[in-house]
């Protein structure tokens, strides 16, 4: 028997893509939004998708399909791009980062991928401590989330582009160099995260 999603001729991309671009529109958030979108009854939703949660999810991890796994050849360079591009392409899809903020990040395949390949440059270049490493992957994840969501002036004007990318850089090029270049007084002043 098929399920309402599969009679509607709808697949699991499909209904992601849909939901990617309810929300670069700036459109409220829901299955009915997305399933409007697709012209089909909320419930052809959920033959590929538990619920608004899981499909915001997949949304979020989905984005990061499009990021390339860094060249841990050289780590600094390797997190640098990487974190760059995770940047650019949060400004691309501005009406993404506030969920990026609301769910804290992604947990899907893609953000596990960028997470060991951000932890293999790590290791290469000298922090083994896996709390380190852990500490070091946070803070330039929440960086770049933060800044392109707070990338606006003293009085709530957007920053200019050319500002917001120089800012950008400036800080992660000083948080790279402070995990990389002090990988021992990082590794022992680097919390637990259970």
């Amino acid at each position: 028997m098929r399920t309402p999603g599969q009679r509607a001729g709808l697949t699991r991309p499909t209904v992601v893509t849909a939901a990617r671009e309810v929300l670069d529109d700036g459109a409220s958030f829901s299955m009915r939004a997305v399933a409007g979108r697709l012209g089909v009854a909320p419930n052809a939703l959920y033959s590929h998708v538990a619920g608004r949660d899981a499909l915001l999810d997949a949304v979020l991890d989905d984005l990061l399909a499009a990021l390339p796994s860094p060249v841990v050849g050289d780590p600094r360079a390797g997190l640098v791009d990487l974190m760059t591009a995770t940047h650019d392409l949060l400004l691309a899809h501005p009406g993404l980062v506030p969920h990026f903020v609301a769910r804290q990040g992604s947990r899907g395949p893609n953000a596990q991928r960028l997470g060991e390949s951000m932890r293999s440059c790590l290791a290469a270049a000298g922090v083994l401590d896996r709390a380190a490493q852990d500490t070091a992957i946070r803070v330039l994840v929440v960086h770049a989330i933060g800044n392109a969501a707070l990338g606006v002036t003293a009085d709530g004007a957007p920053l200019p582009p050319d500002v917001l990318r120089a800012t950008y850089a400036a800080g992660l090029s000083w948080l790279v160099d402070g995990a990389l270049g002090s990988a021992a007084a990082v590794e022992r002043r680097a919390p637990s995260v259970g």
